[in-house]
């Protein structure tokens, strides 16, 4: 989860980290928009907020995104990304008083059912946070479908 892909396609910083300059574009909006907002409203406010946001630093944003769930080789389901940038980064947005395990554990399966290794997890409680992940795609070979997500 948090060793980076060795692929030449990832956008990589010095670093190594992938999507680096997205990631941190990001990053900076999320605080723009906590700042100019704060705390105490419904994560969809903020999901639009930063949609519009994003949409204006030129990045493509896609909402509520369907991600299907597959078993044994049969799709059992369907789960909605929050926001997907550039259709590259997943967001997992939150407004909870703390992030806890199972906002992670969301993101990772929404990295592990798609082609996309990087995802932020957002949160807009009262105080803001943000958590990196990275699933990638060669850890993905044991799945029996992989989706990209485009638009």
């Amino acid at each position: 989860m948090t060793t980076e892909s060795n692929s030449p396609l990832m956008n990589k910083d010095e670093h190594g980290y992938a999507h680096s300059e997205l990631t941190q574009v990001i990053i900076g909006t999320f605080y723009e928009v906590y700042n100019e907002l704060g705390f105490g409203f419904v994560e969809s406010v903020y999901e639009t907020a930063l949609s519009i946001a994003l949409r204006a630093k030129g990045l493509k944003v896609e909402r509520q995104c369907p991600v299907p769930v597959w078993f044994r080789g049969e799709q059992i389901g369907s789960f909605f990304a929050d926001l997907i940038v550039n259709g590259s980064v997943i967001l997992e947005l939150n407004a909870a008083r703390a992030l806890e395990p199972s906002h992670i554990a969301q993101l990772l399966n929404y990295l592990r059912a798609t082609t996309i290794e990087v995802g932020l997890v957002l949160n807009f409680g009262p105080r803001a946070s943000v958590r990196r992940l990275l699933f990638t795609n060669d850890r993905k070979k044991n799945q029996c479908s992989s989706v990209l997500i485009s638009g």
